[in-house]
């Protein structure tokens, strides 16, 4: 969960009311929804969005999901989501570090890893289509 990535986008999350449970922290499930907008926004940033990656004919399924959780968030706390492109030439391995926007304090570490299926045939590639490849490599550093 700790890989440095080579691309990053970072995300403000302001905690609605709705993501805090009874214990008056944000409910563990809700920081899934924080690491998927931190992840839209760095496919955005690639250039290569979930809409790209269905015109170009793959969807890219979360085949594994990990999070460690450090403190938890309360309502009103303002978050940064940090998603950081790990791999992308045969997985696409995302990274995530959730932090108090103000402290920078850790909250949550997590990674994501997702594979390129195939819409016409429904196949797992082994590899990432060029055309993913090719969105990357364009945005290097």
């Amino acid at each position: 969960m700790r890989s440095k990535g080579v691309i990053h986008a970072d995300t403000e999350i302001l905690v609605p009311f709705f993501d805090i449970d009874t214990m008056d922290v944000v409910w563990h499930g809700h920081y899934v929804k924080y690491l998927e907008v931190a992840r839209c926004a760095l496919l955005d940033k690639i250039g290569h969005n979930y809409t790209r990656m269905k015109e170009s004919g793959y969807a890219w399924p979360v085949i594994d999901l990990q999070l460690r959780y450090v403190r938890g968030a309360t309502f009103g706390q303002k978050l940064n989501v940090r998603a950081s492109l790990v791999e992308w030439e045969n997985r696409l391995k995302i990274s995530y570090l959730i932090s108090d926007l103000e402290s920078a304090e850790r909250l949550t570490r997590a990674c994501s890893v997702q594979v390129a299926v195939d819409l016409a045939s429904r196949e797992m590639l082994l590899a990432s289509p060029q055309v993913f490849i090719d969105a990357v490599e364009k945005v290097l550093p």
